[in-house]
């Protein structure tokens, strides 16, 4: 092929709209494209693939082309795909993939199967080593759906689909959301670019590496305990419609990246399980220190609490809680435990920390206190709660590092993160554990 044939596949390329929405996620002028002109078949391969800077944050990237075989997947299409993670792998640098496809070349037959075999194998190398984000734009059905699920994080936009059954049943991005697939709903393509390129700022290289720190900024009024502690303007939820009580969210405190977690009062269910411990988990992979507001009353079931429980055990990351209302038996365990599940407790005046229900403590312990009419037993165990079961006396039993007004929570928690930034945990030699 000659330099004036180059050039002109290379123009052909680059008006594509994949080639055109990673010109748009990369800052400008700095996309470099990776085999540019490997073919599949009669056509270039079904996906553009490169690196270049995000937000000044070195990314590889990837995105499947419709505009050649529909960005089906491909032995060509896998064999780009493999290289970036490779690439990924030796250089330690996160993973962006824009889904959009119609599904695979069936011709290709077993080929195919090795194709995605390949793919999925390199995405799992890469877990807990670079960051993973999957933006879904349009249609991302079967296998491929596997991989985009496999990301730490899953952004998708209102009328894509995404889902392993061919048919295309429950993959809109309502359904996906609502049971914890997908992390972030964007309104459109535009969108779901803007906020992958938000969410690789909170984000470091590796897992050997910090974030990119930025500048410190005052927290800004609001009704959230998160919103003031984290520096103004830094919240990036997550999975905002998965789980019943449970928040999740990156933040930045004096201009570092922490990991949210809020309780919001009641029961913790199955799904708010699996979304707190997922979420620590992947805080932990890449040693971002996790903040946890606690306010449970129990949780849903024992598989509920055991999962939770162990991420927050698991994880050496640093870890700080802060009992904002009511923590009882296994949530305070798990959200809070002292020593294990939370380097330093926190306790906001007027907290309650009880090892059952507030009802049952009183019933249990000051049953005197209890004999009155029903209507006015609730009363008379906030009572009892408030002379006993109070965050002053979990304090004066070793339970709480100390008790705090709303106002002093910032400067303690920035302190706190300073103090435990150097931390070191040796762990038992393990490939991971069961639970």
């Amino acid at each position: 092929m000659s330099i004036e044939n180059v050039t002109q596949a290379k123009a052909s390329i680059a008006s594509t709209a994949a080639y055109k929405l990673l010109e748009s996620f990369f800052d400008d002028g700095d996309f470099m494209s990776v085999d540019v002109l490997a073919k599949s078949r009669d056509s270039y391969a079904e996906v553009v693939a490169g690196y270049g800077t995000v937000e000044g944050v070195f990314v590889y990237a990837f995105a499947q082309n419709p505009d050649f075989c529909g960005g089906a997947m491909s032995k060509a299409q896998a064999a780009k795909l493999k290289k970036i993670y490779d690439l990924a792998l030796k250089t330690g640098a996160p993973v962006v993939g824009f889904y959009d496809s119609k599904g695979g070349r069936l011709d290709e037959g077993n080929a195919l199967l090795q194709g995605y075999g390949e793919v999925l194998n390199a995405a799992s190398q890469l877990s807990g080593v670079v960051p993973q984000i999957s933006v879904v734009l349009g249609d991302c059905i079967g296998t491929s759906a596997l991989n985009a699920s496999c990301a730490d994080f899953v952004i998708v936009t209102k009328g894509s689909r995404l889902s392993l059954d061919q048919m295309g049943g429950n993959c809109d991005a309502d359904y996906n959301a609502k049971s914890g697939v997908a992390s972030v709903v964007a309104e459109d393509s535009a969108d779901a670019v803007e906020k992958a390129k938000e969410l690789v700022t909170y984000l470091p290289l590796n897992n050997i590496v910090e974030p990119y720190a930025f500048e410190s900024a005052d927290p800004e009024p609001g009704d959230c305990i998160g919103s003031k502690v984290v520096d103004a303007g830094s919240a990036f939820k997550l999975s905002k419609d998965f789980g019943d009580i449970s928040r999740t969210a990156f933040g930045r405190i004096d201009g570092k990246t922490v990991g949210l977690v809020n309780t919001l009062g009641g029961i913790v269910s199955a799904d708010d399980a699996n979304k707190i411990a997922r979420f620590v988990r992947f805080c932990d992979a890449f040693s971002l220190p996790v903040l946890t507001f606690v306010n449970a009353e129990g949780f849903e079931d024992i598989k509920s609490a055991a999962k939770v429980t162990s991420a927050y055990a698991e994880a050496t990351t640093a870890k700080i809680s802060v009992v904002t209302g009511t923590a009882v038996g296994a949530s305070y365990i798990a959200l809070a435990g002292a020593g294990a599940n939370a380097d330093v407790v926190f306790a906001l005046d007027g907290a309650v920390i009880s090892p059952v229900s507030v009802e049952a403590a009183a019933l249990i312990l000051a049953p005197e206190k209890m004999n009155v009419p029903v209507a006015e037993q609730k009363a008379a165990a906030a009572q009892f709660a408030a002379e006993n079961l109070s965050a002053e006396k979990a304090c004066e039993n070793g339970y709480v590092d100390d008790v705090l007004t709303e106002d002093e929570l910032r400067k303690a928690i920035t302190t706190t993160m300073y103090m435990l930034s150097g931390k070191r945990v040796e762990t038992l030699s393990k490939k991971h554990s069961t639970i």
